[in-house]
């Protein structure tokens, strides 16, 4: 899939971010590597906790689709009502996600603010020295 059509999906994503509390507008398309993609949109809760990012939204619906086999993830962020002007990179959680499920020297993180304004990473650049299950 062209990259520039799955940050489109990503912008589209955000459009339906649930985000009374944060007003920070999130949305992911994930790429499983039978070319079927999922989107995600961070959705909050009033006790914080709850609240969900986008890119596990996206995770979680492959997998219970049962999907295992991903290729890429594109992201966009920004406040509610704008159009991102920035980067906004997966947290901490989502990144730990992503080494459960994906190869982490190839899945590429595609981060951007238009389809034509993208950088692409692998999980490796943003998570290095990953915990995996290997380790267990």
């Amino acid at each position: 899939m062209d990259e520039k059509r799955l940050f489109s999906q990503a912008l589209a994503a955000r459009a339906r971010a649930y985000t009374p509390y944060s007003h920070f507008a999130v949305g992911a398309a994930l790429l499983c590597a039978d070319g079927t993609v999922y989107t995600g949109c961070n959705i909050e809760n009033a006790a914080f906790t709850p609240t969900v990012c986008a890119e596990r939204v996206a995770f979680f619906k492959a997998v219970s689709d049962g999907h295992r086999d991903f290729a890429a993830i594109a992201v966009a962020g920004a406040p509610e009502g704008t159009a991102p002007d920035s980067l906004c990179a997966p947290c901490g959680v989502c990144r730990q996600v992503m080494a459960e499920f994906c190869r982490v020297e190839s899945f590429r993180v595609l981060l951007g603010t238009t389809p034509e304004d993208m950088r692409a990473y692998t999980l490796a650049d943003l998570l290095p020295l990953a915990f995996s299950g290997d380790m267990l």
